[in-house]
């Protein structure tokens, strides 16, 4: 069986690996926007990537549907910590929301879904603990902390599809 490595890449997401045949490391990156990046390296220099591909979410699905992506799905389920009664998400902020353009405090998201905003990717980057005047744009990804029916509500609100 092949020893599937697991690295937290800090702002990015999670990078897992294994060696391959003919000096090779073969890996997939899952970034906190949800992006997948298959990449191959050295075996001798994992940091030295030779090739990398950005997949879109439909190549993603087609790929690990041809590979077979329960392996993988198991292990990276393996690896979620389960906190009883606790949720977590990273919900896509698109430019139609009510909220685009506007500060992140006119949401009463804490208050309305009981979930609260504990980051937002842009661009890459990650922005811890935004204040309310935090503007919200389209492309953001938001990450939200709360039950799992806050966060449920929270990503309703968020787009505009929450019941009044």
């Amino acid at each position: 069986m092949v020893k599937l490595d697991e690295t937290p890449l800090p702002g990015v997401g999670v990078r897992y690996d294994f060696d391959g045949r003919y000096g090779k490391r073969l890996g997939v990156i899952t970034h906190r926007d949800g992006r997948r990046e298959i990449f191959v390296t050295r075996r001798d220099d994992p940091d030295a990537c030779e090739k990398s591909i950005v997949l879109a979410d439909d190549e993603a699905e087609a790929v690990a549907d041809l590979l077979g992506g329960s392996t993988v799905t198991r292990r990276i389920g393996e690896s979620m910590q389960d906190i009883e009664g606790l949720a977590m998400d990273w919900l896509p902020f698109e430019s139609g929301s009510p909220f685009a353009g506007r500060p992140l405090g006119e949401t009463m998201l804490r208050t309305r879904t009981g979930a609260s905003i504990v980051a937002v990717m842009r661009a890459g980057q990650a922005i811890p603990a935004p204040g309310p005047e935090f503007p919200l744009h389209g492309g953001d990804t938001i990450v939200v902390v709360g039950t799992p029916n806050g966060v449920k509500r929270a990503a309703q609100l968020l787009a505009g599809t929450a019941a009044p």
